[in-house]
């Protein structure tokens, strides 16, 4: 398993070790948009969870 500055695995960056402040920028946008999507996820698992009670 690679594992860079930011991830593990065999993502868009896996193995690179020096990345421009651009790409650092990019990335954690992308990683931003990732944990919002991941955020309205589990409200409505929780949402979801509440109703069946």
């Amino acid at each position: 398993m690679n594992c860079g500055a930011y991830s593990c695995g065999e993502g868009e960056y896996s193995g690179r070790q020096f990345l421009t402040t651009t790409e650092k920028a990019e990335m954690l946008e992308n990683y931003k948009k990732w944990l919002e999507m991941e955020r309205k996820g589990v409200e409505e698992a929780i949402a979801k969870l509440k109703k069946a009670k």
